[in-house]
This record gives structure tokens, sequence and C-alpha cells, in this order.
């Protein structure tokens, strides 16, 4: 694609600032005498470990966040600012800001409720969904800037065009932040926030994530991104660290190392805790097959997602699925896990029983533990931590029921073992992504299944609590016999218990 001019850039040195700001979001102070700046033709990368603050520097930099101390200041071309309603305001400024966030916010087509979780499984409930295109078509493209990224220039850059007709109900999780990137190009803004962007993206728009950057930002688009240490684009000039709210580093990136700014490799699990937590229900079900299926063909409308697949997996056996971005992965899961309805027209057997042969969803789903990007996308946020892992017991959502004082007990050590316990009683919407993740997890866990499926369990956690959580896997895997599938596209992940590998290319088997 031709490089853009950059007609628009700021007629300053200094791009954007903020000042001894006092951050608040509702009761909490996020920020306290914030300092941060960039200058213009400056590229930042935001580093850290999970809960650091990282998200809450782009919210506030967007404008989401109340400001109660100290100044934020917007130097952007006074041109372009002329052209937006209430030129002086903050508010008019950040609309030349675009934010990527890690969840989206998608709509029905009655723009009246959001998606929930089967719904993309649903044929009749997923008409309700915009397509790729109708979504693309209904963002707000920002003529202030206009001629930079058009809706053929997004398709091209992000290799969306064959997705045109999808419906964002039915995009895979990488897909779809390949889509929310699109938009927001599409808005043509002047700065550019991105929250861990690569998070759920396969090998290979990993590997092209460079050249997509390098295209971004050569378009005149100024970029800051949170990402991990080890996931930095080349095209990044500097290099903030921050801990516990605090940017306790600044360093241009030629001078950055990254192994300083690493968690170490030790850790600690109580191995003797984790065996008394897998005693408390045990299971003694017995099965001859975990799960077995034959000549499983899903197809919705022309397209087929899976195509003619077999596969087995027995007891104690632990599995990694792979393939890229819209294989067939969360599709072939949501078929073992009770979420699709097409499981019926299959020949699928699950824990020796044949589909349709009287079994309830809920019957499968007690005997699994279960947590995907999808999962995490729409479980609801306004329970407690402590109230979400005791949901798993009984495969809600959320609790829906008084809690038991006996089970809440047993949650509460599964936080201990995870290391989130200290959010035991804050509601899940105010947590960190990755302790909300490691809740969901713990909820997988806690009733001690017969089969794990874990799709994508990292997302968003920082080193250590990548190295924690495959280390509880592995201990996990070596004094049970639980069986497990585990999905992920980094090799590392993978714990080292794993020795069966099933991997998709367009629905098939390869």
């Amino acid at each position: 694609m031709t490089n853009f001019a950059t007609t628009e850039q700021a007629m300053t040195t200094n791009y954007f600032s903020i000042n001894n700001a006092t951050v608040r979001f509702l009761n909490n102070t996020l920020f306290k005498n914030l300092t941060f700046k960039i200058n213009q033709n400056e590229h930042w990368a935001l580093i850290g470990p999970s809960g650091s603050g990282k998200s809450a520097l782009l919210q506030t930099i967007a404008g989401r966040f109340n400001i109660t101390g100290g100044e934020i200041n917007y130097h952007f071309d006074e041109q372009l600012l002329s052209t937006l309603p209430h030129t002086n305001g903050v508010s008019a400024k950040t609309k030349l800001i675009a934010l990527v966030e890690p969840r989206h916010h998608f709509k029905n087509l009655s723009n009246t409720s959001d998606f929930y979780y089967q719904q993309r499984y649903n044929s009749s409930d997923s008409e309700d969904a915009l397509t790729v295109d109708n979504y693309l078509a209904s963002v707000n493209t920002g003529q202030i800037t206009a001629a930079r990224w058009t809706t053929e220039n997004v398709l091209t850059l992000l290799n969306l065009h064959q997705l045109r007709d999808k419906q964002l109900i039915k995009l895979s999780n990488g897909e779809t932040k390949r889509l929310m990137l699109a938009a927001a190009l599409l808005k043509n803004p002047v700065l550019l926030l991105l929250d861990n962007p690569l998070t759920g993206l396969d090998i290979k728009t990993r590997q092209e994530f460079n050249g997509i950057i390098n295209q971004i930002i050569a378009s005149g688009i100024s970029l800051i991104i949170a990402t991990s240490a080890h996931e930095i684009p080349d095209a990044i000039t500097h290099v903030a660290v921050l801990k516990e709210g605090t940017i306790v580093h600044e360093t241009p990136r030629a001078k950055f190392n990254a192994e300083l700014f690493s968690a170490g490799t030790e850790d600690y699990l109580d191995a003797a805790e984790l065996s008394a937590l897998l005693n408390i229900n045990t299971n003694t079900t017995n099965y001859h097959h975990i799960v077995k299926m034959d000549k499983v063909h899903i197809q919705y409308g022309s397209k087929v997602v899976l195509d003619d697949l077999n596969w087995e997996v027995n007891p104690g056996e632990r599995w990694a699925l792979l393939g890229p971005n819209g294989a067939g992965k969360s599709t072939l899961l949501s078929l073992i896990n009770g979420d699709n309805p097409q499981a019926y027209a299959n020949n699928i057997i699950l824990f020796d029983k044949k589909r349709g042969t009287g079994e309830s969803i809920w019957d499968i789903k007690k005997k699994i533990g279960f947590v995907s990007p999808e999962l995490h996308q729409y479980f609801p946020t306004d329970n407690s931590c402590l109230q979400v892992i005791e949901s798993g017991y009984y495969d809600t959502l959320g609790l829906f029921r008084p809690s038991s004082k006996e089970r809440a007990s047993i949650a509460l050590r599964w936080m201990k073992t995870l290391e989130i316990d200290q959010y035991a009683r804050i509601l899940l919407k105010n947590v960190p992504a990755s302790t909300q993740r490691l809740c969901l997890l713990a909820r997988a866990l806690i009733k001690n299944p017969a089969l794990l499926i874990f799709d994508e369990p990292c997302q968003g956690m920082d080193d250590h609590q990548q190295l924690h959580f495959k280390n509880l896997v592995d201990t996990l895997c070596r004094i049970s016999n639980v069986t497990l599938i585990y999905v992920t596209h980094y090799q590392h992940e993978i714990p080292n218990s794993v020795d069966k590998v099933l991997q998709l290319q367009n629905g098939r088997v390869v």
C-alpha cells in the first residue's frame, strides 16, 4: 500500500502530555502525580506486570477517566481541531484518538443488546448480527483526516477481504482482533492506542504485525501500545515501564533491555494443597472414550467449518489443539462443550454416550472445565471474583443462588493457589483482565472435572502468571488422571505434560 503524506502532524514538538495528574475511576484512584508525554514522531510501548496500569494509562489518554488534579494536554494541529465542534474542549481533541481494547463491544442488528455466548452457534439467533462489511460501513470514518485510511485499505492491510460477508458473532478471536484494528484505522486518528493487540493472533499474523505497524506509522499516525516486553514492534521508539500504577522507567527503545523487566524463572506451587483440592470432588467414573468423533461435518450456509473430522480422545490423554485463526478450533470445542446444536446431526460420542440419546447439555458441562476467549468476552462481570469461581459448581455464568460457605471456602483456596486471593471480594469488572482470566480458570478447576478444555488460557497474563499456570497444569496432570485439551498460538505456553497434537487448517486435520 502506498505511504500517505503526513500533513496532519502536529506543528509543535510536544504531541501529548499529562502533568502531575491524579486519575480516578468510580471510587478508585488509578494514578497519583502521573506525568507522561510523547513528542512528535515518537511511538511508545507500555510494559509491566499484569495490573500495573498499562490499560488504565491508555484509557486515561483516550479521555475515559476523570482527572482530578494536574492537567492533560493534547497538542494536535489546531487546523484539524477547528473542524470539530467545541474546539476548546478536551472531549473534541479525543475524537482524534482511537483506542483498540482487548474486548469488543459489538451489538445486535437491533442495537438493543449485547451478544451472548452461545449465540454464534445458533443459526437463527446469529442472523441478528452485522457482517464485517456492515460493521465497517457503520464506523464513523472521521472526515477530519480524509484520504488516509479507506475501507479498501484496511481490508487489504488486515487481510479481511475473505471475511466481508461473515457475521461478527462467528469471527474467531484473532479475526475479531483484526477487525477492531481496522475499525480504529477507519476513524483516521491522529493518535492510535493499542491494548495488547497481539493477543489471540496466530503465528502468521503476528509475524506480519511489524509490517502492519510500519504502514500505520507511515500514514502519519502516532502510536502507543501496551504489550509484552518480548513483543515490542520494531517501529517503537520509546518504552515506558509501569509498576503498581506508577511509571518507574522511561527509555529510548535502543537502550531498552527486555530481560531486565521480565519475570524471573522461579516459581513456587504448593503441590500438597493442589492435591488436597483435587481430592475434594474426585471423579470416580471410568470412561472408555472422553471424545469420539466420526466424519464430523459442520456447515453454515455455503461455508464449511469442519470437514469430515475424525478425532478420539481417551481418558488421561493430554492434547494440544493447534491451527491458525479461523481454522475451526472454537467450533470443534463447542461440539464437545455442549454449546453447538449441530452436534446432534453428527456422530459424536462424549463420555461414552452418543449425543442425542437423552443426555442434557448440563450432564455434559458438569464433566468439563472450560475457559476460552469467547467465554471471557461474554461472561457477566457484576459478581465478585469469589462468586464467579463458586459458580463453576453449577456451570452457570455467575452465581444465581445463595453462596455456600463450604464451597466459597474452597473457591478461596483455589484463588490462593492461583495467587489472586486479594481480589476475592472485588467485582469481576473491577479487576485486571489477567485476574479475570485466572478467575475463570479457577471456575473451570473447582469441580475437578474429568476433562479440562483450556482455549488460549494465558491471554493477557504476564510472564510470571503464565509460568505459574503452566506449572499448575503440569502438576495437576502429574498427580491426577485428568484429560486435557489445550489451545494456544504460542509454543512456549504448551504444558510439558501435553504429548498429543491435533492440527487444523480450514476445518480439516492436517
